[in-house]
Parts: structure tokens; C-alpha cells; sequence
């Protein structure tokens, strides 16, 4: 026990000494470089890919950008640091010291000490091109680089932004974040527009189907919302959903994703259309505080004078239900009060031979049920909507449609 505590100590003491290092370069993002405030000469280091490079006789600049923001981050290095290898595209790793930029378009730049090329490109196979503005269109043909331009890259950086906003709203309302499945054997909408799933390699079971029942990939998670809603007043999911719609158009996709939000107690459907306005109204205006600069280059290049508006909700009053529907883009959002009534419930589903599929259904209804309702935002919709994009294969980072599986 002795000779184990003289060795801890032993230890200890080690591990506090103090060991002469060199110091390392710190490291930092593009964002946080850009915003940096503290330029006294300390040396980092800047990790990502050329935008650009400009050749003088003395002096050699690179543009450089890692995806954290829209904004690259010049580098000035000696000219004799160029090489063929420093071209647009090339991954780079530079340390040298972030120093106040002369020049009014940046605040900062990085005066290289050391360029380090991680990963050589070459411009002329490259499918990308400096200084040339793809359409996007073009740029759906290659899902693996598209993101490395500035337009993908500025909707992706709304997209995380967006996804970032839901979950913040959600959470400061009180609502509880449910991992519907996506493998169910339900069909929510009832439009039979489903994708079967089966194992793929040939099974040996001692019923037809790996589940026992028939399984698909999920249209939709409001089923499993209002189970959950039995427990918790205030219920929402945010995941993919599947429709084997056999469809190209540029309002459809097979994968999409989908918020959907579940409430008990709620009685009226302008209640829930509040939830609704309130929702897109707190989730755009964090996406116009956080990615300005991102916002108004898709308004700029993509959609010139396009606005944000609101837009008139159309009301189904037969069924208790609302769809805010935006021009162009078709249903936004779509929600309604549920059925809460036993009996009347019972009736529908025993008119569609539907009562044994659906007893757990009904069972909600028996046991403690409450008035509630719900609605669906369409996530890729919304990203048109706020950014003015006409095709919805390019709001979303890998497009599944019918006849198109790339990667």
C-alpha cells in the first residue's frame, strides 16, 4: 500500500511539472477567423479548400474557405510559396499570423508562414469552374461536388441553420422531441404511395415477411405522435418521410423531410393555426439573424427580388382542418383536429373493414382520451419558400426521385 501511494505521488508530480513546448498555432474556422478581433500577430493555423489564387511578382494571394461561412479568408504569402499544386479546388493547411488587412473588402487577413497542400486538384478536370456560375441544374449532376460552390453551400448553411431554429422553438414552447420510426406497418395518408421494406438477401422465417406483417418506410409519423400524445400534452418529430410518388416534378421528391407536431387539450383550430404562424415566424427570423449573407446571395443570384411573405392559409372547415398553401410551391403546412370520439371512430373503421388493424387506435380513444390535433410542415418546402428556389431537388444535400438514385 506504501510503495502505491509513493507511486501516485510520484505520478502526480510528473504529470504537473511543467514540459518546455513550442507553442502550437491555434486553430480556427474561416467564420471565427474572419470575426476575429484580437489581430495582434498570433500565430493560427486555417484548414480548407482555394477559392481563388492571384500570382503578383512579390506577392501571392489565396482565397480560402473550410464551409463555415460565405466569406473566404485572404492569405498573403511570398510569391516564391506558389506552386502548380496551390490551384482552385486544392485542400490546404496554412499557419502564419492573422494580421489586419489594408484592403476594405476584409477586415483580417492570414500572413502565411507555411502552406502545406493536404489534397492537389486539378482545375481542368475539375467540373467546377472559377469564376463561372453554374446553374443549378447543371450542378445536380455531380451531389459529390455541388456542395463545394458557394450557392449549395450558402442553402446548406441555411438548411443547418433552419433544422438548428425548429428544435429551439419546440424546445422553448415545452414540447417534448419523439424518434417516430421509419419503419411502420401503418400507411398515414392512405394513398398507398408506399416503399415496401424486405430484407434483401433471402431469409429463412417461418412467416412470409421479416416483421411478420407487411413493413414500409414511414409517410408519416402523426400515428405515432398521437400515441404519444396520450402521455405528453405537446409532442413534435423532425425526420425523413418516403412516398413512392412516380413523379420528377420539381415540387416532389421520395425522401423529404418533415416537422410535425402533435398537441392534447387543443379545441380550436385557431389555436393550432397559431402554433403553426408562430413556428415559421421564429424559424425565419433566427435564419435571417444568423445567415444573412447566405440568404441574400440565393435572393440575389438565384430568385432576384424575391421577398418573404405570408400567405393566405385556406381553411376546410367540413373537417376541422387548415393548409397553408404558398404559390408556387404548393402546401406548406397542413394540419387538423383529430377525431377524438369513440364511437364515431369505431364506426369509420369498421365501414372500412379497417377495426382489427386499428384496435391500438381505438384503444386511445378508450382510455383517457382527450380533444387534440396536429399538423406537418414539408422542411424542403419551407427552405423554397424563405429562398425563393423554384426546382426542390436543390434545397435538399442528396435529391431522391423517381428513376434517380445518385450516391
Amino acid at each position: 500500500m506504501l510503495r502505491a501511494r509513493r507511486l501516485f505521488r510520484a505520478l502526480r508530480s510528473c504529470s504537473s511539472a511543467p514540459c518546455p513546448r513550442p507553442r502550437p498555432s491555434a486553430r480556427l474556422s474561416v467564420r471565427d477567423a474572419l470575426g476575429s478581433l484580437g489581430t495582434s500577430g498570433e500565430r493560427v493555423k486555417v484548414q480548407g479548400w482555394i477559392r481563388s489564387v492571384r500570382s503578383q511578382k512579390e506577392v501571392l494571394f489565396l482565397h480560402v474557405n473550410d464551409g463555415s461561412s460565405l466569406e473566404s479568408l485572404q492569405v498573403v504569402a511570398d510569391s516564391s510559396c506558389d506552386s502548380r499544386e496551390l490551384a482552385f479546388g486544392s485542400s490546404v493547411e496554412v499557419q502564419g499570423q492573422l494580421v489586419k488587412s489594408p484592403s476594405k473588402r476584409q477586415n483580417v487577413e492570414l500572413k502565411a508562414e507555411e502552406i502545406k497542400v493536404i489534397g492537389s486538384c486539378d482545375s481542368q478536370e475539375f467540373p467546377i469552374k472559377y469564376k463561372e456560375r453554374h446553374p443549378l441544374e447543371y450542378l445536380r449532376q455531380y451531389p459529390h461536388l455541388r456542395c463545394r460552390t458557394n450557392i449549395l453551400g450558402s442553402i446548406l448553411r441555411v438548411r443547418s441553420e433552419a433544422t438548428a431554429a425548429i428544435h429551439s422553438f419546440f424546445k422553448d414552447s415545452g414540447f417534448v422531441h419523439i424518434h417516430t420510426p421509419i419503419i411502420t406497418s401503418n400507411d398515414c395518408e392512405g394513398a398507398g404511395e408506399l416503399f415496401q421494406v424486405e430484407p434483401s438477401s433471402k431469409i429463412n422465417l417461418p412467416e412470409k415477411n421479416f416483421f411478420d406483417v407487411p413493413a414500409f418506410l414511414t409517410v408519416s409519423g402523426q400515428l405515432h405522435l398521437e400515441v404519444m400524445s396520450g402521455a405528453f400534452t405537446q409532442v413534435f418529430t423532425f425526420g425523413p418521410t418516403f412516398r413512392a410518388e412516380n413523379s420528377q416534378s420539381r415540387r416532389h421528391l421520395a425522401e423529404f423531410y418533415m416537422v410535425e407536431a402533435e398537441i392534447s387539450f387543443i379545441e380550436s383550430l385557431q389555436d393550432l393555426m397559431q402554433v403553426m404562424e408562430e413556428l415559421f415566424k421564429a424559424t425565419t427570423m433566427m435564419v435571417l439573424s444568423n445567415c444573412p449573407e447566405d440568404v441574400e446571395l440565393c435572393h440575389k443570384f438565384i430568385a432576384p427580388g424575391h421577398k418573404i411573405r405570408t400567405y393566405a392559409k385556406k381553411q376546410l372547415f367540413n373537417v376541422a382542418a387548415v393548409d397553408l398553401l404558398v404559390p408556387g410551391i404548393g402546401e406548406l403546412f397542413g394540419g387538423s383536429l383529430r377525431e377524438e370520439r369513440h364511437h364515431v371512430l369505431e364506426q369509420r373503421l369498421a365501414r372500412s373493414g379497417l377495426t382489427e388493424a386499428y384496435q391500438w387506435y381505438l384503444d386511445l380513444r378508450r382510455f383517457g382520451s382527450v380533444p387534440h390535433g396536429g399538423f406537418g410542415m414539408g422542411f424542403e418546402r419551407y427552405l423554397q419558400c424563405i429562398l425563393g428556389i423554384d426546382n426542390i431537388k436543390d434545397v435538399v444535400p442528396f435529391p431522391r426521385f423517381t428513376h434517380s438514385c445518385l450516391l
